[in-house]
């Protein structure tokens, strides 16, 4: 048999005897076009536009700024990099923000995900993570401003201070008479001891008049009364303290409506050790027993005019840098929260049972299951903290008094001093604007490698 006299196969279409049509080869360029030029790029130019502008021109321009001088006309090359390597404060900042870097992120992940899982277990679960959240929905600005109050030194008007003082006066009780002091013919101070020593000694049987003076009459004690002149007696040394503030009144001698001062610690001193104590009453008289022959100093203690307790300078350049940071960690704290719950309520509930029916405490049931199951969400908050850390700026700025802003100083808060400040040194400002980005840019580089592994 011939091959024309062979009969084609089933379903196979008669062409009329000619040659079958030539194919195109799929080379995948015309699905790739489509991609690259259909509708959906038309969606995404005006994102891809306002990118260009605001993202990458900046970003371009701000490296090649960095290698131009100050007034932007004269080519310096690294000089900018290295002038922002020998600044002080340009590594002061450089330092603090390695503190916020390696402690605020930690610390506000670590707390939200405790708040998150013990919210969990109480009725009121969504009303207590609104409230967390709420201080993020203040601008950190005005947050700033807040907690400028809350860290006031005067605890007349800041909050933590005037807990502190509380606190510290519940164990040590404050003074009566700060600044007061007695007449200079009177007493001196006493390097030794502090507080004040008479001059002049006294032997048993004698009286002291004591006036003291630096006080306002109204600041006495509610319990002071009218000063008495004291009476010698034997083996005892009797005196009174008052405050000699009358006016017209003769100096140094008790004259009327001058009252005593209740409350105040007297010694006896003889050869440089204390003998004898007593404390006077309420008309200021006081009397020291169990005294020798001889002649004694009479002093008033240093407890007696100490200053009060005002609290802790919160914002000096010790505790500043914390402070901001726990300004911040009470911010964003609910951020955590609001993120780690949703991936909370995600887990499967069988696996924490079946671990509970194992036999494993709520403590390794945290450790083994949640944690672990949780461990991607952790790591997208962590990393969305440590951006944020990194161009933290207004925070720092509001809360830090100006003479301590260069001691809370980070990278932001730098750049924009020195562009913008005294002088107006762009081309520095720049070199900081490239050492930021070049600190961000690995951390979103990690971001992006890690969200195309999870993807499908």
């Amino acid at each position: 048999m011939t091959t024309a006299d062979q009969t084609p196969p089933a379903g196979a279409t008669d062409t009329g005897g000619g040659a079958p049509p030539p194919t195109t080869p799929d080379d995948g360029r015309a699905p790739r076009l489509r991609r690259l030029f259909g509708p959906a790029t038309l969606f995404l130019l005006p994102a891809l536009l306002l990118l260009a502008v605001f993202l990458a021109y900046p970003a371009v321009y701000s490296v090649v700024r960095s290698l131009l001088d100050s007034s932007g006309t004269r080519f310096v090359g690294l000089d900018n990099y290295a002038r922002m390597f020998t600044d002080d404060r340009t590594l002061t900042a450089i330092r603090n923000t390695g503190i916020w870097v390696l402690v605020a992120p930690a610390l506000v992940t670590g707390l939200g995900l405790i708040l998150a899982v013990l919210t969990e277990r109480i009725r009121w679960a969504t009303a207590f993570r609104v409230l967390l959240f709420m201080p993020m929905a203040i601008s950190l600005f005005a947050s700033g401003v807040i907690f400028r109050l809350v860290y006031d030194e005067d605890p007349d008007r800041g909050v933590v201070n005037a807990a502190v003082v509380t606190v510290h006066d519940v164990f040590a009780a404050p003074s009566d008479y700060p600044g007061a002091r007695p007449r200079e013919d009177v007493a001196a101070p006493d390097t030794t001891r502090g507080g004040f020593t008479t001059e002049s000694t006294h032997a048993p049987g004698e009286s002291v008049a004591l006036p003291l003076v630096g006080v306002r009459p109204t600041e006495l004690p509610e319990q002071a009364a009218a000063a008495t002149a004291p009476e010698g007696a034997d083996g005892q040394i009797q005196g009174v303290v008052w405050l000699d503030a009358a006016l017209g009144g003769e100096v140094g001698a008790i004259d009327d409506g001058e009252n005593g001062m209740p409350r105040v610690a007297v010694e006896a001193v003889r050869d440089g050790a204390v003998v004898a104590r007593a404390t006077t009453g309420d008309d200021g008289r006081f009397t020291l027993t169990g005294l020798d022959e001889g002649e004694y100093a009479i002093h008033l203690a240093e407890s007696n005019f100490t200053e009060p307790f005002r609290g802790l300078t919160w914002l000096g350049p010790t505790l500043v840098t914390p402070v901001i940071i726990s300004s911040w960690v009470w911010i964003m704290t609910g951020f955590a929260i609001t993120f780690i719950a949703a991936g909370l309520a995600a887990i499967p509930r069988d696996a924490l049972e079946a671990a509970r029916v194992d036999g494993a405490t709520e403590w390794q049931v945290f450790r083994k299951v949640t944690v672990p199951l949780l461990g991607p969400l952790l790591l997208v908050v962590f990393v969305t903290l440590v951006i944020n850390v990194l161009k933290i700026f207004d925070l720092v700025f509001v809360i830090a008094p100006g003479s301590v802003q260069a001691d809370a100083s980070v990278i932001a808060l730098q750049m924009w001093q020195v562009s913008f400040g005294a002088g107006g040194d762009q081309g520095l400002g720049s070199a900081l604007v490239v050492l930021l980005l070049v600190l961000v840019l690995p951390i979103v580089y990690f971001n992006i490698r890690r969200f195309r592994r999870e993807r499908p």
